[in-house]
């Protein structure tokens, strides 16, 4: 035990591909605080990195009883990139495996233009359309302009339209009805498009 303690990493790695898993055991106790320590700084939880740190170990094993281990004089450096390549691993699958899918919702959150911001082009089309609304309202009998402009650019609500002109607020919404569909019939007429 005491000449295996002596022995440098790469003559620790011979040894036990020759057979001898005490040599094994120094290298593990010789490395594993260090790789423990970076594998749980970078994952930033126990249990991973002690599933990492196995891993880790273990795959080394392989490598080395499969006489793949070529990395002559380097052994830290070789058990660390191992170590790393796994948490790329575990990051990597852990992305894949949060990635959002939308194709069993019912609605369409992720391309849901209402949940986005607008574009300079969606507030151009915007303009257009104000702007074309308003041209189409001056055609409107004067009543039901009347009753469009009372509601919209000054908000009133039904029963004040109706207190101010003089009406029911039947005799209010049924403007507002016929108002809106005269405009939607102008806008289909002149090949307006009312909504983006």
């Amino acid at each position: 035990m005491e000449t295996l303690i002596s022995m440098t990493d790469e003559e620790l790695v011979i040894d036990y591909s020759n057979g001898n898993n005490l040599a094994f055991d120094i290298l593990l106790t010789r490395h594993k605080q260090s790789i423990y320590n970076y594998i749980y700084f970078t994952v930033r939880n126990r249990e991973l990195a002690e599933d990492i740190f196995q891993e880790t170990f273990i795959k080394a094993i392989v490598t080395i009883r499969q006489g793949r281990y070529t990395e002559t004089g380097r052994f830290r450096g070789w058990i660390s990139r191992i170590a790393h390549n796994l948490i790329i691993d575990h990051f990597r699958q852990e992305k894949n495996e949060n990635t959002v899918s939308n194709d069993e919702a019912p609605v369409d959150l992720l391309n849901n233009p209402a949940l986005c911001d607008g574009t300079i082009e969606d507030e151009l089309v915007k303009m257009q359309i104000t702007s074309d609304i308003r041209k189409l309202i001056t055609y409107l009998p004067d009543t039901q302009r009347e009753v469009l402009e009372m509601r919209y650019y000054q908000d009133l609500s039904f029963k004040e339209i109706a207190d101010q002109t003089g009406v029911s607020i039947n005799t209010a919404l049924g403007r507002m009805r016929y108002a809106i569909l005269n405009i939607r019939r102008m806008a289909e007429e002149n090949d307006i498009v009312l909504t983006m």
